[in-house]
């Protein structure tokens, strides 16, 4: 598993291996938040690290692609970068697998920005790709990628449009993840930041709804491309109004100017996933943050 250390790594490693699966971990040196797994094989390196990667790839039967180098808000500062670590990465390491034999790939790839703006809510998995970030295009050029080497080379692949995962563990506190970041500054005093009018929409997604769907999928052998999230939609102001009636606190906004790259409306159709694999969200937003605040408040933080 690359980027198995991160928020949604370190929950499903968590999860693979309570299912009794063999896991091998790929991530940075210094990227562990969560305590080490009894029984899972941690490698270190660099996305880049060609040699140390290659190594990681032996004796595997799949490759679950967690490793982003960017997040939706600062790939546009360095699109290079974002080009450079996870384009080049990613269709470096589809050679890679390609070399050494392994059969398949579960990528996650971004539901929240492939799409772009669209007339149409929810969004099918049908729907054109007209991202307005870098983040955006860099997932959906990788799908092409992974697209590519299934029809040239015999690639199995799994590709998963997840909405806004949210829950425990989380980082990138200010950068990504609304519901977090909103109780985390709540918890901390801070003033809290809203790009534009607060009625921007999204699709959230409790992290253990999302697990069970990858375990599952895993388990099944999945293959396709499949949107995952809640196919819910609600709105910036939506979540502050939810995050001052968990917290008691009225917190103090302040409203900036709305970005260019920031997607109006995105509700994720997800009868696909539903369909192919029973499953369904279970945990709803009220009570995902619910939980969230009292992990937060938990944690110490």
């Amino acid at each position: 598993m690359l980027g198995g250390n991160g928020f949604i790594g370190s929950h499903l490693v968590d999860a693979l291996a309570s299912s009794g699966a063999w896991v091998r971990v790929f991530d940075r040196a210094g990227s562990q938040r969560h305590q080490v797994v009894r029984g899972v094989d941690y490698r270190y390196g660099e996305f880049s690290d060609h040699a140390t990667l290659a190594e990681s790839l032996a004796d595997t039967d799949l490759v679950i692609h967690l490793i982003s180098t960017t997040v939706p808000g600062t790939a546009n500062l360095d699109p290079i970068a974002d080009i450079e670590g996870n384009l080049i990465g990613t269709v470096r390491l589809l050679q890679q697998m390609r070399d050494v034999g392994v059969p398949k790939l579960l990528f996650l790839s971004s539901g929240g920005t492939v799409y772009g703006n669209t007339e149409m809510s929810p969004i099918p998995e049908a729907h054109s790709r007209n991202p307005l970030s870098s983040y955006g295009i860099v997932k959906s050029a990788i799908e092409s990628y992974i697209a590519m080497y299934s029809t040239l080379f015999g690639l199995k692949s799994l590709v998963l449009r997840v909405s806004n995962p949210y829950g425990p563990r989380q980082s990138h506190l200010g950068v990504q993840g609304v519901i977090p970041t909103f109780f985390h500054r709540v918890k901390t005093g801070d003033q809290i930041k809203i790009w534009g009018d607060g009625t921007n929409l999204r699709d959230y997604l409790y992290i253990s709804d999302l697990i069970s769907f990858i375990v599952e999928a895993v388990r099944l052998d999945l293959n396709g491309v499949f949107n995952v999230g809640s196919g819910q939609g609600a709105s910036v102001s939506d979540i502050l109004q939810l995050v001052s009636e968990v917290t008691g606190v009225d917190p103090v906004v302040e409203y900036l100017p709305a970005r260019r790259f920031d997607v109006k409306n995105v509700v994720l159709d997800v009868s696909k996933a539903c369909a192919a694999l029973q499953w369904q969200p279970k945990v709803a937003l009220r009570e995902g943050c619910e939980l969230y605040w009292r992990w937060l408040n938990q944690r110490g933080v």
